[in-house]
């Protein structure tokens, strides 16, 4: 696989899934985006702890131009 020298903060948006049509800055084009949503709890948890659910972005390798563009990942946990 071929990369490239990227610095500095691109544009970037998500397409599909519960972050459809977020705009994001991003660094060094990474492969995978990770969204996570709160998801209520019954009680007051111990400690701080908290339920999130996880989403995957996948980079979409054919836009190589501002905006980049990740596709939700439907395969994510």
């Amino acid at each position: 696989m071929e990369t490239t020298e990227v610095t500095g903060w691109e544009t970037a948006v998500l397409t599909g899934g519960p972050a459809n049509g977020l705009r994001i800055k991003v660094s060094d084009r990474p492969r995978v985006i990770q969204v996570t949503r709160p998801c209520p709890v019954e009680a007051a948890p111990p400690d701080g702890v908290r339920a999130e659910a996880v989403y995957l972005y996948r980079r979409d390798y054919t836009v190589t131009t501002e905006p980049l563009r990740y596709g939700f990942d439907i395969a994510s946990p």
